[in-house]
C-alpha cells in the first residue's frame, strides 16, 4: 500500500546488513511514478563514526571496516532536499537546493532499491549505498562522482558490499541516458517545490528507527 502523504518515514542506509544512516523524511507522494520524500533542514538523522569520532572519509576504506563504530544522533544542516524513489529502480534522484531554496541540480545515489517496510506507528525504506554516484546541474551537464572510492572498496572485497560493479556502472549509464534526454524526473518535475512552511520539523528520531532491516 501506498505511504500516505504527509507521514513521516524513515530513509535508512545499509552497508551490507550494517545500519549507518537513518533520515527522518516526510512523504510527499507515493503513486505509479515512485516514492516522492522530503528531508528538510534540521530534521533527525543519525550518523555511523568510529567511537574517537571520526568518519569514513577521515581514514583509509580497510582501517573504517574494522574499526569500532556507533550510530550517533544529529540534525540534517544543509538546506532541504527532496528525495525520489522511482519504484524498484536501483537508485534515487535527489534535488539539491540553496540555503534560499533555489533549486540547484540533481543528484543520483546508486543504490539497491528501497525495500518498504510499516510497522504502522512507523514505516520507511531501508537501501543499500552503492557509493558511485552522478551529480547534475540545473542544465543537465552531468558528472560522476566518488569514483576513486568506488575503486578503493572494491580493492577490498573482504569487506565490501558490492558484489557487481558492472551492474552499478550500468545502472548510472541507463540513467544518464535518461538525463541527457530531458526524461522524468530530469524534465523540471518538482525543480519549483516548496516545502509547507507550516510542516513541524521532527527533531528527534521515533522509537524503532534502529528495527531490523527489511532486506
Amino acid at each position: 500500500m501506498p505511504f500516505d502523504t504527509g507521514r513521516p518515514v524513515l530513509y535508512r542506509n545499509f552497508s551490507g546488513d550494517r545500519l549507518v544512516t537513518v533520515r527522518l523524511c516526510r512523504v510527499i507522494a507515493d503513486d505509479d511514478r515512485g516514492l516522492l520524500i522530503w528531508l528538510a533542514r534540521g530534521a533527525a538523522v543519525t550518523v555511523d563514526v568510529a567511537v574517537d569520532g571520526r568518519g569514513v572519509r577521515d581514514m583509509p576504506f580497510a582501517e573504517w571496516a574494522t574499526t569500532p563504530r556507533e550510530l550517533v544522533p544529529s540534525t540534517w544542516s544543509g538546506p532541504g532536499v527532496l528525495k525520489f524513489l522511482p519504484p524498484g529502480a536501483d537508485h534515487s534522484v535527489w534535488f539539491f537546493r540553496t540555503a534560499e531554496g533555489v533549486f540547484d541540480g540533481w543528484y543520483v545515489n546508486l543504490e539497491e532499491h528501497a525495500v518498504r517496510w510499516d510497522d504502522g506507528a512507523l514505516a520507511g525504506v531501508d537501501v543499500i549505498d552503492q557509493d558511485l554516484d552522478v551529480v547534475i546541474a540545473p542544465d543537465r551537464t552531468w558528472r560522476w562522482k566518488d569514483e576513486d572510492e568506488f575503486a578503493e572498496r572494491l580493492a577490498a572485497p573482504e569487506h565490501y558490499w558490492v558484489p557487481d560493479p558492472d551492474a552499478v556502472r550500468a545502472e548510472g549509464r541507463r540513467v544518464i541516458k535518461q538525463i541527457e534526454a530531458g526524461e522524468f524526473p530530469f524534465d523540471g518535475t518538482w525543480t519549483d517545490f516548496r516545502p509547507d512552511p507550516a510542516w513541524p520539523v521532527p527533531a528527534s528520531m521515533p522509537a524503532g528507527w534502529d528495527r531490523p532491516g527489511a532486506r
